[in-house]
């Protein structure tokens, strides 16, 4: 049996927080139905999907690349990195790598880039999955840190509340100053 991992990323668009990234192996014993792309699943389906492929996967991972990580390198290679992480964070050696995209991490397995992977291929799906709730779940504690941001409503993305908190504050401890709608307000 070839053992394949799916792998995909959360959070290259948003102006703060580290990116996610998640590796999922599926027990072919225990399918999970309902599996898709993360964005195209309602928030509360999302959660409980993540549940299913935590208790039912063969193996899972989920790692970060933090905000410093993503200015020093950039969005991309941090992706990468943050895909690696959660590839050798796995307690199960997979086959093949299919990654959701254009680009894979360098690997010592086998890797194939999908374009919509995470539409097509189920594991891609449920890695997807883990990646979103893993980082919306961070997003809501750093609103904790910083609730005059809105983090718990936007989760970072450049939305028009989050670009006019951003001109008001200028940048937090976790916003990416390497984007250029942040770099505008950096005082």
């Amino acid at each position: 049996m070839t053992i394949v991992c799916g792998v995909d990323e959360a959070g290259r668009g948003p102006l703060a927080g580290p990116v996610y990234a998640a590796a999922v192996i599926l027990d072919p014993a225990r399918p999970i139905i309902g599996l898709n792309d993360s964005k195209k699943l309602s928030e509360k389906r999302r959660e409980e999907l993540a549940c299913w492929i935590r208790e039912d996967a063969l193996s899972w991972a989920v790692a970060t690349a933090s905000v410093e990580e993503i200015d020093a390198i950039n969005i991309l290679q941090a992706s990468l990195l943050a895909m690696k992480r959660a590839i050798e964070g796995l307690s199960v050696l997979p086959h093949e790598i299919l990654v959701d995209g254009i680009y894979c991490p360098e690997v010592r397995m086998p890797s194939k880039a999908i374009v919509n992977g995470d539409v097509l291929i189920p594991e891609i799906s449920a890695a997807s999955i883990l990646a979103k709730t893993s980082r919306d779940a961070f997003m809501l504690k750093l609103h904790g840190d910083f609730p005059e941001f809105g983090f718990d409503r936007h989760k970072g993305y450049p939305t028009k509340m989050h670009l006019e908190v951003l001109g008001r504050l200028g940048p937090s401890a976790v916003h990416r100053k390497s984007f250029a709608p942040v770099k505008a307000f950096l005082r």
